[in-house]
């Protein structure tokens, strides 16, 4: 009897074809398996409604604050259930940053961390070099971007992740009590940071995410350093793009302390509703694996979640460096909340700190808003746990 699973991933050569490649090679070593992976965009993968993925697919990659909808939805199967606390330990001792507890919700992990990402910082040495090194601190990026070679994605979502990059540099991390987002001070001053570097940068920038802008960084002959974006080693691998891209960490703020960008990533899940959950976890389990992850899932353009794949050596000889020039600033990246609700509030948060990125206005009123948008988002999500 053959088993047919499907799965979604999002629409990038590191979401897709790791995802194919794994399947393909699972099914060679299981006949009787076989898993066909669709694809949504970057965007859809930000926004699409994971209950309706889980009713149409087996396995899901997916975001980390997915998890507490998930779970009080009970639309995913707890992972503990499906595979052994030796392979857990295993997965939560090598770790990139916080990759690994990042999926657990509620005492259980709700996904397997097979992707680990976070805004790092990426340059073209052709075209930087004829005007300095990489910037090292605040200021020396500020005047970079006067020259007019600096890019960084600000559609809405990336616009309050790099918020809560900001807020953490001004002397608070976001999320800190249960009633607002942030100290006003520290939002105020976080929003004027982030609007003054972008009003240093190309209009179109509102406009990109970071495929978009690592793209430009590659291909175009303008902008040359991108300060923070969520990392994508495809770039930094010969052949991938018309040039090479060189990654590495954040500027230190006016502290002296580097930037602690905010924690991305992918985790594999396995929906309530698959009728094979047993065979979806052993091809997560192996996706996952340390074997899997510094061979196969990274020569197929993943970028792994498992730490020894970050570590070794032949893995960072093919990406120019990536893995090691970028890992410190993965281990210090920021955790977003995961409580029941945060979503709706990451959705409309977005949009209120892109508003105010691009026509300006009260920065406390911007705060203002978002204390208001997180506390009816909190309301709902608690009235929906009840």
């Amino acid at each position: 009897m053959t088993i047919r699973l499907k799965g979604a991933t999002w629409a990038h050569t590191r979401g897709f074809l790791p995802m194919t490649a794994t399947a393909q090679r699972f099914h060679e070593t299981h006949p009787e398996v076989r898993i066909d992976w669709h694809v949504r965009s970057l965007q859809q993968f930000a926004d699409f409604s994971i209950a309706n993925l889980a009713r149409d697919y087996d396995l899901l990659v997916i975001d980390h604050p997915f998890c507490s909808q998930a779970a009080e939805g009970e639309m995913l199967a707890p992972i503990d259930d499906l595979v052994s606390s030796g392979f857990l330990a295993d997965q939560a001792e090598n770790s990139v940053g916080a990759s690994h507890r990042s999926y657990w919700y509620g005492g259980h992990p709700w996904a397997l961390a097979i992707d680990a990402a976070a805004p790092i910082s990426g340059w073209r040495p052709d075209l930087l070099h004829r005007h300095q090194e990489p910037p090292a601190t605040w200021e020396s990026l500020l005047e970079l971007a006067k020259l007019g070679l600096v890019a960084v994605p600000g559609i809405p979502i990336d616009s309050l992740m790099h918020f809560y990059m900001f807020c953490a540099a001004a002397g608070e991390e976001p999320f800190k009590g249960p009633h607002s987002v942030v100290d006003e001070a520290v939002g105020v001053r976080a929003l004027e940071m982030q609007r003054r570097l972008m009003q240093l940068c190309d209009p179109r920038c509102f406009s990109m995410n970071p495929i978009a802008v690592w793209e430009l960084l590659a291909a175009g002959d303008k902008v040359a350093y991108v300060p923070f974006a969520y990392g994508y080693s495809n770039y930094s691998r010969l052949g991938y793009a018309e040039n090479v891209i060189t990654a590495g960490g954040l500027v230190r703020s006016g502290e002296g302390e580097p930037l602690r960008s905010t924690l991305g990533g992918a985790g594999l899940a396995i929906s309530s509703a698959c009728k094979h959950k047993e065979v979806a976890a052993e091809y997560a389990a192996y996706v996952a694996s340390e074997a899997c992850q510094t061979t196969l899932y990274f020569n197929s353009g993943g970028q792994p979640g498992h730490r020894a794949a970050w570590t070794n050596e032949e893995v960072n000889r093919r990406s120019n460096g990536f893995f090691e020039n970028t890992l410190q600033t993965l281990d210090q990246a920021y955790l977003r909340p995961r409580f029941f609700g945060y979503l709706d509030f990451q959705d409309q948060g977005g949009q209120i700190v892109h508003s105010y990125l691009t026509g300006g206005g009260s920065a406390k009123g911007v705060i203002a808003a978002l204390n208001q948008r997180l506390h009816a988002c909190r309301r709902k999500g608690q009235e929906h746990c009840v």
